[in-house]
């Protein structure tokens, strides 16, 4: 059950409570006041200024001029379907476009939800974006997602039906894994795929991880750098791996396919978690004996 903030003087419903992730001193920034139960909001689109919407296009321009040769082939021809790159889009307009290829549509929220909230959508089809923008000082790294990291990094390959196909499951499994107990397990397989996930090209590894797509910086390390790990997609190996939340990634998992990642995570989590839990975590760096590792991109 979702959590209310009521003013119990006039009994007015002052929307959900704040979400917050880690510690932090500084409150977030959304305005819950406005949300529903179920944590969506409306866009207000009317609401963006001149500025944010020049923000959101040096943002695009920046990241998209990067993706020749570092994006993978299927995001590159996605992103033209999120619309002109001058404004941030509006919601509706491009839920209708989504719709009609893969049965998907973006809904706004405040910023972070819970959990269970965030299954539930994605369970429904329903992809959480926030609706704010970060600040120009905020332009290189923000904290907390926002709606040019939702938009630019995740909303693109939900126009691909596997991956599409993928998403949702995901959601479907995150509700039985909360009540399993096994939300940190499944975490981690979201952080090292939907996030930071990398595959197969026949010109070397690519992203397809929202959490890289929309960096300025992780782009091209994950991609080219020797430093991190490369390490082919392994479904109990990515539910035992810790990561990091505050620096570049020191392993990406590899996947040859989005078919293959929806393969692989098709089948009853249940057992998976019992085989996990009964071994040691492994530290984000960390490479196991006999592991084979990926070589950069050429």
């Amino acid at each position: 059950m979702q959590s209310q903030t009521v003013d119990h003087h006039s009994g007015v419903n002052l929307g959900v409570a704040p979400v917050t992730y880690g510690q932090g001193d500084r409150p977030p920034r959304g305005d819950y006041a406005r949300a529903r139960p179920d944590y969506t909001r409306d866009q207000d689109w009317e609401a963006y200024t001149a500025e944010e919407h020049d923000l959101y296009r040096r943002l695009y321009e920046r990241q998209a001029a990067q993706l020749p040769g570092l994006g993978c082939r299927e995001f590159i021809e996605a992103v033209q379907h999120l619309g002109r790159p001058d404004r941030i889009p509006r919601f509706d307009e491009l839920s209708e476009r989504l719709y009609r290829l893969t049965r998907w549509q973006v809904v706004a929220v405040p910023g972070l939800i819970p959990e269970e909230a965030f299954f539930k959508l994605l369970s429904e089809r329903r992809f959480p974006v926030t609706n704010w923008i970060r600040k120009p000082e905020e332009f290189d790294y923000v904290v907390e997602p926002d709606v040019f990291h939702d938009l630019f990094g995740h909303v693109p390959l939900l126009f691909n039906p596997v991956f599409a196909d993928y998403m949702q499951a995901y959601g479907a499994g995150g509700l039985k894994a909360s009540r399993l107990g096994a939300c940190e397990l499944l975490a981690r397989l979201y952080w090292y795929t939907v996030e930071f996930g990398l595959i197969r090209s026949d010109d070397g590894v690519r992203a397809y991880g929202a959490g890289i797509l929309s960096s300025a910086g992780e782009l091209r390390y994950s991609v080219c750098s020797p430093e991190p790990n490369r390490v082919p997609f392994d479904l109990e190996r990515i539910m035992r791996t810790r990561y990091k939340i505050d620096t570049y990634q020191a392993t990406y998992f590899v996947i040859d396919s989005f078919q293959q990642l929806f393969d692989a995570t098709e089948p009853d989590f249940t057992p998976i978690y019992e085989r996990v839990r009964a071994q040691p975590e492994i530290a984000a760096g960390t490479v196991l004996p006999g592991e084979t590792l990926l070589s950069p991109a050429r």
